[in-house]
């Protein structure tokens, strides 16, 4: 067996780790600028310029949320789960990074704080999800004929609307605050409860200038199926989430600027 890569050896995509736990220390004694509190079963866009740092909040229980990201500037570079799964890992923490897209291909954004636990469930299942995906109204249509527009993937599309964005911009998330994994004997896709509390947060840090969007997933916090034998409408799990965006000191950043994408030289046509 051969490692995608090395995690104790960063080569070309490690970088100052003490940057990052200094912009972790600072954030309490920073300027939000931003604060906005998302309705349950609902959908939220915001801009976010390069250099802030956001914290997406558990203000009242547990709670999934989905995550999506673009260039503010060019929406065609957007968050590209696939890569950043392959580079940091099926699972997300503080340190590791979120990636853009080809032909871009840079750290979008840099986690720098988690409360959530990091060690794995009795089930092998890990917080902040990257395995899976949104859901969706397409899915439920295929898997039980029924018409359902209340997603994730809904909540997202309406979100981006004011910015000229359409459901074809929306992409793979992460899911904040989602425990998942793979079976060991089939390797199915599962879900657990969402383990965080009130008051649990999610923190990262910009790299470029941002257009973030979340979901507050329909399913709550996933301690209760809405498909299946035992199906019920979660509605009583579902809890709102904050967010929260803070300017941090210059001087903090000194010597820091946003990455540049990749660079080829030759074409990829030939």
């Amino acid at each position: 067996m051969r490692l995608y890569r090395d995690p104790d050896v960063p080569g070309r995509i490690g970088f100052d780790r003490e940057l990052y736990k200094r912009v972790a220390e600072a954030v309490p004694k920073s300027r939000r600028t931003h604060e906005h509190v998302v309705p349950i079963r609902s959908g939220y866009a915001w801009p976010v310029k390069a250099g802030s740092v956001v914290r997406i909040v558990t203000v009242e229980g547990p709670q999934v949320c989905d995550l999506n990201l673009w260039n503010l500037d060019n929406p065609r570079e957007r968050f590209w789960a696939a890569r950043t799964r392959q580079l940091q890992g099926a699972h997300v923490t503080t340190f590791d990074r979120l990636w853009s897209c080809l032909p871009y291909l840079r750290p979008m954004v840099t986690i720098t704080n988690d409360t959530l636990p990091t060690e794995p469930t009795a089930h092998g299942g890990r917080c902040h999800d990257l395995l899976g995906s949104r859901c969706d109204p397409y899915l439920y249509k295929m898997l039980d004929d029924r018409d359902y527009n209340v997603t994730c993937h809904n909540n997202l599309s309406r979100a981006i609307a004011p910015y000229h964005l359409t459901e074809l911009d929306v992409h793979d998330v992460l899911n904040v605050f989602q425990v998942t994994g793979l079976d060991p004997v089939h390797e199915i896709y599962f879900m657990e409860a969402s383990p965080a509390k009130k008051g649990d947060f999610f923190e990262f840090f910009a790299e470029i200038d941002l257009l973030c969007a979340i979901s507050t997933c329909p399913s709550g916090d996933l301690s209760q199926w809405g498909w299946g034998a035992d199906g019920a409408d979660p509605l009583a799990n579902c809890h709102p989430l904050g967010v929260e965006v803070y300017e941090l000191d210059p001087s903090l950043l000194s010597g820091w600027k946003s990455p540049e994408p990749v660079r080829i030289k030759s074409s990829v046509y030939g």
